[in-house]
């Protein structure tokens, strides 16, 4: 008869399992990818190196699980506001405007999350990632379109360039001092945003 976990072990394994994904992510947000290695997320959690692999095949097992925990969470939020309230257009503007203010106030994890390197497993999932910004981006601007708030456009491309420029715009600000004229940057970034998708200046 095979053996089965009992509901306690079961228990005991998802809570071990979710201290170590939250532990790497602590690390990754101080370190980056290339430093977390399974010894350094092992010495964060209090457990042996060894331990990590009861619950991760492997370190890049391990550092997918994070992206996907960490990234999720920002597609989330974005997508609750760009579904909220408010016309097409106060939308994006308010979806650029918390995405960069969230990853200002975090800024280890948004730099590995956005740009750091990383190996193959976690750049796929960047990638995969971008595509879903993409579509949130690409629906708020079809809206605008189709309430008439903004120009006919390829919304698609509008929403391509979108993800990319606020990446780009955020890279640097996110490995400098925490004294960066967070206000300003998030008012300039938010103004691009608009122009890009066409919006009418107030």
């Amino acid at each position: 008869m095979a053996y089965r976990k009992t509901p306690a072990e079961i228990h005991r394994l998802a809570a071990g399992r979710e201290r170590l994904v939250a532990c790497a992510t602590a690390v990754v947000a101080e370190v980056g990818w290339s430093q977390a290695s399974v010894t350094a997320v092992a010495d964060s959690a209090g457990i042996a190196a060894g331990s990590v692999y009861q619950h991760f095949p492997s370190k890049a097992a391990l550092a997918v699980e994070v992206f996907r925990r960490a990234a999720g969470r920002e597609v989330d939020v974005l997508g609750e506001v760009l579904h909220g309230p408010g016309d097409p257009v106060e939308r994006l503007g308010q979806g650029v405007e918390v995405f960069a203010r969230r990853a200002l106030e975090n800024r280890g994890l948004a730099y590995a999350l956005l740009a750091a390197p990383a190996e193959p497993a976690v750049g796929a999932e960047r990638l995969e990632f971008r595509r879903r910004y993409r579509a949130l981006f690409a629906e708020v601007v079809h809206e605008g379109m189709a309430a008439g708030l903004l120009p006919a456009q390829n919304g698609e491309i509008t929403a391509a360039a979108l993800t990319g420029a606020i990446g780009e715009v955020l890279v640097d600000p996110l490995g400098a001092p925490d004294e960066t004229a967070t206000d300003e940057l998030l008012a300039e970034l938010t103004a691009m945003a608009l122009r890009c998708a066409g919006a009418p200046r107030d």
